[in-house]
């Protein structure tokens, strides 16, 4: 499998990297993806078929905010903030996030890790 990991693994991890990203500051698409390849060494590099979908549902959720502009190379661009619900669903998702590695990392392991 390498240092990537499967796709059907990473299903439902969209919205937390996303969130974890924008905690930090604006960013743009391109520089989301960028940020979530380099903080997993590479081992998450989402496609534009799955980010562009989870930003767009994350702002209709109230859980972002995004503003156009131009840009001094190329097109204009869309830049992602995230709002006062978002950091409350970063927390429930970090949360929820926890208690499975957790479990996962207990059955796996065939021991009782807290």
């Amino acid at each position: 499998m390498g240092g990537r990991i499967r796709t059907q693994l990473l299903k439902g991890t969209t919205t937390l990297l996303v969130l974890t990203v924008l905690r930090d500051g604006e960013l743009y698409g391109y520089e989301i993806a960028q940020r979530i390849s380099e903080r997993s060494s590479g081992a998450f590099a989402p496609s534009e078929g799955s980010l562009y979908p989870a930003l767009h549902a994350l702002e209709a959720d109230g859980a972002l905010q995004a503003s156009w502009r131009e840009s001094d190379r190329g097109p204009r661009r869309r830049y992602y903030k995230i709002t006062k619900t978002g950091l409350g669903m970063l927390e429930e998702h970090a949360n929820e996030w926890a208690t499975f590695s957790r479990g996962m990392a207990r059955a796996v392991g065939g021991t009782n890790q807290q």
